[in-house]
C-alpha cells in the first residue's frame, strides 16, 4: 500500500489542514486504495522493485527541474537505449499506460504524453497566475504534472486529488526518484480521492485549481460552490473547462456523448460562466485565455493505447465534433472568494 505519511505529516504542520487529517481523511484514502480498479495493476512494492535504481550514474548537484516544459530528473543523463536500465524503465513505465498530463524526462527517456499539459500552463504563466510561497489543491490532478510545476514555481504545498489508480502510480514513480534526488522537492502528492471527499466548509487553500473538471460535474452550481469553500477567505481560484461561444444565456448540454466522451454534462458560454462564478459569491472574476484546442496539443502517441482529438473531430470539419457540436474550445478563468 502506497504510504502517504509524509504527506500526512505536512499536512498536521497546518491548522486547517490537520483538522481535516484528524476528522476524515486518513479513512478516505483508505477507502480509495481498497477500490476494485486497482486489481489489475501492480501493487506499490512490486512497482517499485521494478524500478531501476541507475545508481552507476555520476552524482551532479542539479538533476531535477520543475520549471520546464518535461518535469524531469537527470535528463541529460547519457543512457544508450540497449542499457538493460534504460530497457527496464521504458517497460514500467510502458505498462502504466495510458499517460495523459505531461511531458516527462525521466534519465533522458521521454514521456511524449497524450496532452502538452506544458502549453496550458504556459498559458497560466503567461497571465502572471502566481503559486509562490502557496498551499494548492488540484482538483482532479491526474498524474501530477501540473503539482510538480507548481512546486517548481513556489508553491509551498501542492495537493492533488484524483481517484484514478493508474495516474496515482505514474505519480507515485516520479516522486520516487525526486526523493532519492532531491528530497527536499517532495511536496507534491496526489491523494486517491474524489471531490464527494472533500468536508464542507474546509476553508484551508491559498489557491484551489480545476482543470478540466468542470464539464464533467451534473450539477455545475453546485461544484462551483464546493471549489469556493475550499479557499481561505481570500484565496484564488483558477477554473479551466470547455466551454461554447454565446451569449450569458448560451450552455450546450449534449443529447448524449461530447467528443466520444459520455460523461460530459454542461458546455457554458464565458459570459454564462462568469454568471455563475459571480451567483457563486466569487470576486475579480477575469478570463485568462481562450483556445480552440489543437491536434497539435492534444494527440496520439506512443504512451497511450486509445483514441485521442484526431479520432473525436468530425474528419470532414475540424470545427466539429464526431457528434456535430462545436469543437473543444476552452476558457481559463481567475476568481477570488
Amino acid at each position: 500500500m502506497i504510504d502517504y505519511e509524509d504527506c500526512y505529516e505536512q499536512l498536521s504542520r497546518q491548522p486547517k489542514l490537520k483538522r481535516w487529517l484528524n476528522d476524515s481523511l486518513i479513512e478516505s484514502v483508505k477507502t480509495g486504495l481498497q477500490h476494485h480498479q486497482w486489481k489489475n495493476l501492480p501493487t506499490i512494492d512490486a512497482l517499485i522493485d521494478a524500478l531501476p535504481t541507475f545508481s552507476w550514474l555520476p552524482t551532479k548537484p542539479d538533476i531535477t527541474k520543475l520549471n520546464n516544459a518535461h518535469v524531469s530528473i537527470y535528463p541529460d543523463a547519457k543512457v544508450d537505449h540497449s542499457h538493460p536500465d534504460r530497457q527496464q524503465l521504458y517497460q514500467t513505465l510502458q505498462s502504466l499506460k495510458p499517460w495523459r498530463k505531461g511531458p516527462f524526462n525521466l534519465f533522458g527517456l521521454e514521456i511524449d504524453t497524450e496532452w502538452r499539459s506544458d502549453w496550458k500552463w504556459s498559458r497560466l504563466e503567461d497571465n502572471g497566475v502566481d503559486f509562490s510561497n502557496k498551499t494548492v489543491l488540484d482538483i482532479g490532478c491526474g498524474n501530477g504534472y501540473y503539482l510538480w510545476r507548481m512546486l517548481g514555481a513556489g508553491a509551498k504545498l501542492a495537493l492533488g486529488i484524483d481517484p484514478s489508480p493508474r495516474f496515482i502510480l505514474q505519480w507515485q514513480i516520479i516522486k520516487h526518484y525526486l526523493a532519492q534526488t532531491q528530497p527536499d522537492l517532495c511536496r507534491a502528492f496526489v491523494l486517491p480521492i474524489g471531490v464527494e471527499a472533500l468536508p464542507d466548509a474546509l476553508q484551508a487553500f491559498d489557491m484551489t485549481v480545476s482543470m478540466g473538471v468542470f464539464y464533467h460535474r451534473k450539477s455545475p452550481i453546485e461544484h462551483l460552490a464546493q471549489l469556493r469553500s475550499t479557499l481561505r477567505p481570500g484565496g484564488q481560484l483558477i477554473l479551466e473547462t470547455l466551454v461554447v461561444d454565446g451569449d450569458v444565456n448560451a450552455v450546450l448540454v449534449p443529447q448524449d456523448r461530447y467528443a466520444k466522451m459520455p460523461n460530459v454534462w454542461f458546455l457554458p458560454s464565458t459570459a454564462a460562466l462568469e454568471l455563475w462564478l459571480h451567483r457563486c459569491r466569487f470576486k475579480d472574476i477575469r478570463l485568462l485565455d481562450l483556445a480552440t484546442t489543437t491536434t497539435d496539443e492534444q494527440r496520439k502517441t506512443d504512451w497511450i493505447d486509445s483514441q485521442s482529438l484526431p479520432d473525436f473531430l468530425d474528419p470532414n470539419d475540424s470545427t466539429k465534433t464526431i457528434e456535430g457540436y462545436p469543437a473543444p474550445k476552452r476558457a481559463l478563468f481567475t476568481a477570488t472568494c
